[in-house]
């Protein structure tokens, strides 16, 4: 369907500010009085605060205030806590100090002493399984933090049995803490031609976020104000309102801008409530920026996996049963359930008639962890598809061939229950790919040298959920004829708080140019959103400015019926006019029509609203009284199956058996996103999450010294996110550009599997340049693939994790 706005290019309204510096981030903002926060960080992987002496630190001149565990509010385990007297990893924040300046807080800090009593720690989840094994907590090892109620902690040991029948180069696979299955799984291995059992290791890494989680806070006529870094803007409040101890309506949220947070700032997070905390204590502003180490010692990080599959094969390649185990290392907090998003994405992606999985979410003195872009999902498809790679290999059959014969279509299923999907056109971006790619002509270079340099081909694909439902929406149309639509989605890059606030601009038939999109600031009357995380917003915003764009017309209809006779139905809309059908010069314009609304009062302008929706919508609509006509409604479309985004990417690589180095020569990827919404923002996401994906398959992970705890990277020259030296100076990318039916426009998510397309991709074309040799690890670095050229050792282990 062709539509005025979607499918084409827009200039979102804060570019302007991103470009000339004006937009503001968080430590951007100022208010008379404000003074500057520090914290002191752990500087032991696990202990417990016996005595703490601050007397030299209050008595430096300009030191206003210390803030310790004790004065801010108490979090049930096992969350992270805002401050602590037992600090489980280094880097850990014990107590803050105010102070007229950074300088002076600094010095305070290094005026405290402080007396600590050492326990035992861990840097990998399988010490800690082994009986007798150090645990990460005073009170456990194990969290189910699955998000299905409150995170439960437990201690579980497996057996020295699990491990010795194991060996050293396969997971052990003790008791689990989740179990599931379907199918017949004994029948599906015995059918098989060729059955696989490959152990793998995938690392953490931080997310790299450019703008650290830095925030200001004061207090004011009974409200707290908060100037914060946030992916998202309304979903933040309840959590933000909790950490500070008020309710939601006392708090004033501001995020206008944020500068990355990749599922690190998808939600609220303790350390932005410190200044709050401490501007109550001292009746002053509180400015807390943070510095790029400290980002790396608390900023969160993706989990690391330590897993192990057993996949088989008929003879035509086709997937007959499937085995996961998943350990996933997960700090030692709360963290995030990334390890049963495994079990979903081999499930969708390969089909298979028969599969069991077991995960085990072990807990290590590590830095938090949290969702970052595609969370355990792009984990697992890195691991696996070079094995789908292997077992093409040593079958006969070709690499595309395994992946359409495998692949999902419209009638996939999906998880533990095998529900449907509302929409899957992967074989149509594979498809569209191949194409695009030449995959033909490329494969035949597969191999080819070139003096030391050796071509590699690699093609992979990734999927994530990509929408929810039952959210809020609210558009109003003022006075003067212009239309705001009040999103509460927040500024993450990507957009998207414009691009699906153009849904209700084509349902409202409005000029773009005429249209003001509010967002940023609760006290602009912002719905309750969905946060931006998990690729959703496309899909599950839609639905919510669909509805209020409807409610909008259908309120257009009544006001202009109650004016000129007959009945709703007997009008439409355009042109930013509501009009009679039969006699379309017999109408009012928008502009009119909100004035009606504001004299009839009512439903009309927000005086009523629907008993449905979310408490905060009803406080945003009821704040714009009396300002036109309110469109709000709750999303009760149907939501009968589960929104799905998919992605196939392509990769030619020029691997030097020499040194190791490789240039990505050629990358393609083609997604599955529904109705296309900006052309220029889908090719960026492509763009930004291959360039992730690289580096999450070559070049990032966390290393921590299992002696002392000590991170070994806290900088981006350490850590090495991907720069334009390492991804290709042209990419190609496209979609399939079909609706999904479930999604009223046709849109979904699709940011995170565009990570996982690319890692996958980068991976399989390095094992194809070696000839087929597979590391079942990830980063692959340049050492490891000099001692796989060379026919040497690796310098870990094969279940080794945080390794340099």
């Amino acid at each position: 369907m062709a539509y005025d706005l979607l499918g084409k290019n827009f200039v979102p309204p804060d570019v302007h500010g991103k470009v000339t510096g004006k937009a503001k981030y968080a430590e951007d903002f100022r208010a008379e009085g404000m003074v500057f926060c520090k914290l002191m960080l752990s500087p032991m992987p696990h202990a417990r605060v016996r005595n703490v002496d601050t007397g030299a630190a209050l008595a430096l001149p300009g030191v206003l205030g210390i803030l310790r565990a004790a004065d801010v509010t108490q979090l049930p385990a096992p969350a992270e806590p805002i401050l602590t007297d037992e600090p489980m990893w280094i880097g850990q924040p014990i107590l803050a100090v105010a102070a007229e300046t950074e300088q002076i807080a600094s010095d305070a800090i290094d005026l405290i002493k402080v007396d600590f009593e050492e326990l035992p720690f861990t840097v990998d989840p399988l010490q800690s399984l082994f009986p007798g094994g150090p645990d990460a907590r005073s009170d456990g090892n194990a969290v189910d933090n699955r998000l299905i109620g409150p995170p439960r902690l437990s201690q579980v040991k497996w057996t020295a049995g699990d491990f010795a029948s194991a060996g050293d180069d396969k997971l052990p696979t003790g008791a689990p803490l989740v179990e599931w299955s379907y199918g017949d799984l004994d029948a599906g291995f015995a059918k098989a031609a060729l059955v696989l059992d490959e152990t793998f290791v995938t690392a953490g890494m931080s997310h790299h976020s450019m703008e650290p989680r830095s925030a200001m806070a004061y207090w004011e006529n009974g409200k707290c104000f908060v100037y914060g870094s946030t992916q998202s803007q309304s979903f933040v409040v309840p959590g933000l309102a909790n950490l500070i101890g008020i309710t939601p309506n006392e708090l004033v949220y501001i995020a206008e801008t944020c500068g990355g947070g990749f599922g690190s700032k998808g939600t609220e997070y303790p350390v932005m409530s410190i200044p709050a905390h401490m501007a109550k204590k001292i009746n002053r502003p509180v400015m807390l920026r943070i510095t790029r180490a400290e980002e790396y010692f608390f900023g969160y990080a993706r989990t690391g996996f330590q897993g192990r599959i057993r996949m088989g094969f008929d003879r035509s390649g086709r997937v007959t049963a499937a085995d996961l185990y998943v350990v996933q290392e997960n700090g030692a907090t709360a963290g995030f359930p990334d390890w049963p998003s495994a079990g979903d994405t081999v499930s969708i992606l390969y089909q298979p008639p028969a599969m069991r999985f077991r995960g085990m979410c072990v807990m290590t003195n590590t830095v938090p962890r949290s969702a970052q872009r595609g969370p355990g999902h792009n984990q697992t498809v890195s691991a696996m598809e070079p094995l789908i790679d292997k077992a093409a290999k040593q079958l006969g059959v070709d690499r595309l061939a395994i992946r359409r014969l495998n692949g999902p279509k419209m009638d996939a299923r999906v998880g533990e229950n095998q529900g449907p999907v509302t929409s899957c056109y992967l074989q149509e971006a594979i498809d569209k790919g191949a194409a695009l790619f030449n995959y033909e002509e490329r494969r035949a270079r597969s191999g080819q040298r070139n003096g030391t340099k050796v071509t590699g081909i690699g093609v992979g694909q990734a999927f994530h959920p990509a929408g929810f439902a039952g959210f809020d929406g609210l558009v109003r149309i003022t006075t003067d004829g212009k239309t705001h639509f009040h999103s509460g989605v927040g500024n993450l890059g990507t957009y998207s708080h414009t691009g699906t606030s153009r849904i209700a601009a084509e349902v409202l038939k409005v000029n773009w140019d005429n249209c003001i999109v509010e967002r940023g600031d609760t006290r602009k009357g912002l719905p309750w959103n969905i946060g931006q995380f998990g690729s959703n917003t496309s899909f599950t915003m839609a639905r919510t400015n669909y509805v209020a764009a409807v409610d909008a017309v259908n309120k257009l209809k009544e006001i202009a019926a109650m004016d000129l006779g007959g009945a709703p139905a007997d009008y439409d809309i355009g042109g930013e006019r509501v009009f009679l059908k039969a006699d379309p010069t017999k109408g009012l314009t928008y502009a009119q029509a909100a004035q009606r609304a504001v004299e009839l009062g009512g439903k009309f302008d927000g005086h009523e609203n629907p008993t449905d929706i979310n408490p905060m919508t009803a406080a945003a609509a009821t704040s714009l009284v009396g300002t036109g006509l309110i469109g709000v409604a709750k999303d009760n479309l149907p939501l009968t199956a589960a929104p799905a985004a998919f992605v196939a990417g392509f990769a030619e690589i020029s691997l030097d058996t020499e040194t190791g180095a490789f240039e990505i020569v050629d990358y393609v990827a083609v997604a599955d996103c529904g109705t296309v919404i900006h052309p220029q923002g889908l090719a960026t996401q492509i763009k930004g999450g291959a360039v992730m994906g690289f580096g999450l398959a070559a070049l990032e992970r966390h290393i921590y010294d299992p002696q002392n705890g000590l991170p070994g990277n806290v900088g981006f020259y350490q850590a090495k996110p991907a720069s334009y030296l390492d991804v290709p100076s042209v990419f190609r990318t496209d979609a399939v550009d079909k609706p999904d039916p479930q999604s009223p426009l046709g849109t979904k998510g699709i940011g995170e599997p565009v990570m996982g397309a690319g890692a996958s991709a980068l991976l399989c074309a390095i094992s194809d340049a070696l000839g087929g040799h597979y590391f079942n690890r990830v980063p692959v670095t340049r050492d490891q693939i000099v001692n796989a050229l060379s026919d040497r050792p690796q310098s870990h282990k094969p279940l080794q994790v945080n390794t340099a």
